[in-house]
């Protein structure tokens, strides 16, 4: 029986259905794909504050706000990608792009992001999961997901976020100067300061300074609500915490998801589990190949980001 045709009757036998060729060319980079995720991601951002420099008014600013955090999440997305070497060609581009133009400007950092995100795969719906407390909780109410979105969008998720962060690159004891010199030494705190001193640049050259607020204002609020979203939809509600195909989902978005909740093919979470080491711009070809030979027909698969809330909002109250 070809691969082509063949069906398999265990999640475990998934692979059965690819060819080592197919395997060959699914795993195979292309930098320019890669540059041009990068690439896209900053150039919306950037076309938001446009527009509000454009046309400065509340409605403009709130989309710019909304829009601007999703990119946020795509350059999670791209440190992601990037902490699997699985972006880039070289090794070297993969370091470089996944902490300068992506982890740094959202004050994350690729190399301690590594080794905990690796330990996720390993250990995937086991005590062992360094995520598995972000999936545990559901399903809850709908009154308690109205709840955490209401502190998403108030700014209150981000600041605690940003507090932490503190506490993690300054420390807690020492004088202000010991701590300082504390956060100094952190490439991650560095990085940001760089990154984020460079993007405020570029607002002031172009004469608008203020639009760098924008940037502040969607990772204090818009961001923590589409990582909340991510992170629901990707291993919550398993149908079994121990079945390759059932613990793990991808959400098939529409275009406006893709562009709001689910940027740089983050929505293929299956498949990337699956074969981490997928290039994110091959995993919507790996998805249909799945799909096409049956893989995929009792796997964890929803339709739309909207109906996994929906399912995990479904606690009685």
């Amino acid at each position: 029986m070809s691969a082509a045709t063949q069906t398999p009757e265990t999640p475990a036998a998934w692979h059965s259905v690819l060819s080592r060729e197919e395997i060959d060319d699914l795993l195979r980079t292309d930098d320019w794909r890669a540059w041009r995720s990068v690439i896209s991601t900053w150039a919306i951002v950037f076309a938001a504050m446009a527009v509000v420099a454009i046309w400065p008014n509340p409605l403009t600013v709130v989309a710019a706000v909304f829009v601007i955090g999703a990119r946020q999440l795509g350059l999670a997305v791209i440190m992601h990608d990037a902490s699997h070497r699985s972006l880039f060609s070289s090794k070297e581009k993969n370091e470089w792009v996944g902490s300068w133009l992506a982890a740094y400007p959202i004050w994350s950092d690729l190399h301690s992001y590594r080794p905990y995100h690796l330990g996720h795969h390993a250990h995937t719906w086991t005590q062992d999961d360094p995520d598995l407390k972000l999936a545990t909780p559901f399903p809850i109410t709908r009154d308690s997901l109205w709840r955490k979105i209401g502190r998403d969008l108030s700014g209150r998720t981000g600041l605690k976020f940003a507090r932490f962060s503190m506490r993690r690159d300054f420390g807690t004891s020492g004088g202000w100067r010991e701590r300082l010199g504390h956060a100094l030494r952190s490439p991650r705190f560095r990085g940001m300061l760089v990154t984020n001193a460079v993007l405020l640049g570029i607002c002031w050259a172009a004469g608008y300074p203020a639009l760098y607020l924008l940037w502040v204002a969607a990772y204090l609020t818009t961001n923590t609500l589409v990582t909340r979203i991510r992170a629901i939809a990707e291993h919550s509600m398993p149908r079994d915490p121990a079945g390759q195909l059932q613990n793990t989902r991808t959400t098939r978005a529409r275009w406006w998801e893709r562009f709001l909740i689910a940027p740089n093919q983050v929505n293929y979470h299956l498949e990337h589990h699956l074969l981490m080491t997928v290039p994110p711009y091959n995993l919507p070809r790996m998805h249909r190949l799945l799909e096409e030979r049956g893989v995929l027909r009792d796997a964890l698969v929803s339709d739309g980001y909207l109906g996994v809330l929906r399912e995990a909002s479904s606690k009685a109250a």
